[in-house]
């Protein structure tokens, strides 16, 4: 059975080539295109595709608010951000939005597919380079691991998060309601003393609780 993918960015050379590369899968079905975020979040509603690849830089709404916009209706979309920046603002902005996955422009061509794989299979995609911003700054540091301080259940709701699930889809896996699934991450965040989503992200990338692949 083929997967659906949406695919928006507001180059035409860029759109076209990436659907080309796409339409070529055997597994892969290009169901929609759209040159701007306001359009891409319409058609993103009415398709509910699979997974859908939003460049950043779109006329009218970024890619990472059309991301926000769609995954606020439709949790089970998902979102890879296709973007030629590199810095870790963007980066972070993108994760905090929910995405699950970054990729880079200048490897799209190599690994566009991988990463659409990864994501529909569940799993967080970053571009390498994207990783090592991810994961810079990590020392090693003496005394108790940090993930000591976090109970099995957290731990296990923390890689979930990770991996790019909503406190929703968390919820019905672990047969918990999603406000005890919320203060189980808020809890996680006082502990690890990270402000938002992104930081919990990067926490998990950085201990190894969530795959890269």
């Amino acid at each position: 059975m083929s997967l659906s993918v949406f695919v928006a960015d507001d180059h035409a050379i860029v759109l076209d080539g990436v659907v080309t590369h796409l339409s070529s899968q055997p597994d892969i079905r290009v169901v929609g295109t759209a040159r701007n975020g306001r359009d891409a979040v319409r058609q993103m509603l009415e398709l509910a595709p699979d997974v859908a690849v939003l460049d950043i830089s779109m006329p009218e709404l970024d890619g990472i608010e059309a991301a926000r916009a769609v995954l606020q209706r439709l949790p089970d979309i998902k979102i890879l951000v296709l973007s030629m920046h590199a810095g870790a603002q963007h980066i972070f902005h993108a994760l905090e939005a929910g995405v699950h996955g970054y990729l880079l422009k200048e490897s799209a061509g190599r690994e566009i597919v991988d990463a659409i794989r990864a994501v529909h299979a569940g799993r967080r995609y970053l571009s390498p380079r994207v990783a090592e911003i991810v994961a810079e700054g990590v020392g090693s540091r003496r005394g108790l691991s940090p993930l000591a301080s976090l109970s099995r259940r957290e731990r296990e709701i923390l890689k979930l998060v990770a991996d790019g699930h909503s406190s929703a889809q968390i919820a019905a896996l672990l047969h918990l309601s999603s406000k005890t699934v919320d203060s189980y991450r808020s809890r996680m965040m006082q502990k690890l003393h990270v402000n938002d989503l992104a930081g919990l992200i990067k926490f998990a990338i950085q201990h190894g609780l969530t795959s890269l692949e």
